[in-house]
């Protein structure tokens, strides 16, 4: 998009992978510095493809504990099929969309025919679950949900073929979301609840309008999880990597931009 001042947003949204972490590692230290100085500053939403637990785990439990800034944080795991909010209790879920059994099974059935329409055989090592099911969200890593970020990188570069798997789910999927995330990964949620539905969210809940929203991820591209963000109208910039995320962080603290 064309560049322009982005200092007066009120509140900014971040993907998480590939956004503001590498793929599933923890949130580096510079990184929680920078991210703690923003939220002095503004209201900040992070939404991504992972489950609460890897929420906390990869992101959460990394920050300053301080309710003072966590009450300006706002979670959106699972593509925004999930949304929680810091409470007097502790970090309380607002809304939940799990799937149903019914669901959970056509979906994995359309996994099951797409690798066959399209010949896919998985990697001769796998590590960890290769379909995971995240309660509101199916998600298929190739070569499984623990795989090593040089492994994702290589498998990204050599032998992505999710464009191939996607062109067939959508076919079979017709009622649900399907999204391409991360290096190695496909999301599938309920038609409509996708990161866009996140930005909605914020302006209801939250009651801060879309032309005080500043989104910043790593996959805004045709397909993308993150490239939903878009129709919303929402101010966006695509990154590469959390090097560059850091920049953007730097340049929104100083108003520069």
């Amino acid at each position: 998009m064309t560049r322009k001042s982005f200092g007066g947003k009120k509140l900014i949204v971040f993907d998480l992978d590939g956004t503001l972490t590498w793929s599933k590692a923890p949130i580096e230290k510079d990184m929680v510095k920078l991210f703690s100085r923003l939220l002095h500053q503004k209201m900040v939403a992070v939404i991504g493809g992972g489950k609460y637990e890897q929420f906390k785990n990869q992101f959460v439990r990394h920050l300053p504990k301080s309710d003072e800034l966590f009450k300006k944080l706002f979670i959106f795991p699972t593509c925004s099929t999930e949304f929680y909010r810091l409470k007097k209790n502790g970090w309380q879920r607002v809304y939940s969309y799990k799937l149903s059994a019914t669901e959970k099974k056509k979906i994995k059935n359309a996994f099951k025919k797409a690798f066959a329409a399209t010949n896919y055989k998985n990697p001769k090592k796998i590590y960890g679950v290769v379909i995971e099911d995240r309660g509101t969200q199916i998600t298929f890593s190739a070569a499984g949900q623990k795989t090593p970020l040089k492994v994702k990188e290589e498998w990204n570069k050599n032998s992505d073929v999710r464009p191939k798997l996607m062109k067939v789910l959508i076919k079979l999927l017709p009622k649900f979301e399907v999204r391409q995330g991360g290096l190695t990964s496909i999301d599938v949620t309920r038609k409509g609840i996708d990161k866009a539905y996140g930005i909605r969210q914020i302006e209801k809940i939250l009651h801060v309008p879309r032309r005080a929203i500043l989104f910043v991820g790593d996959a805004i591209f045709p397909g993308g999880n993150d490239y939903a963000v878009v129709k919303t109208g929402v101010d966006y910039l695509k990154v590469k990597n959390p090097v560059e995320t850091k920049k953007v962080i730097n340049k929104l603290l100083v108003s520069s931009f």
